[in-house]
């Protein structure tokens, strides 16, 4: 017989670090604002960089309200 794999419910596994988190968020949202300041024509890139920022940004607001209000 093949050894069983215990089964675990979502709440026993370990959470994931809301600090590593929003220190990753971030620093990728300044890397992300960063490349505004390049050698670039147009307006382009910066409404592409400018949805990153902010979809990287809600991703922290969310999860924020979230853990606040108790849904996470």
């Amino acid at each position: 017989m093949a050894a069983e794999e215990q089964v675990l419910s979502p709440a026993q596994r370990k959470p994931t670090s809301r600090k590593a988190l929003y220190t990753a968020l971030s620093v990728a949202i300044v890397i992300n604002l960063a490349y505004l300041f390049g050698n670039h024509q147009g307006w382009i890139e910066d409404v592409f960089i400018g949805i990153t920022v902010l979809v990287l940004l809600g991703v922290i607001v969310s999860d924020a309200w979230m853990r606040k209000t108790g849904l996470r």
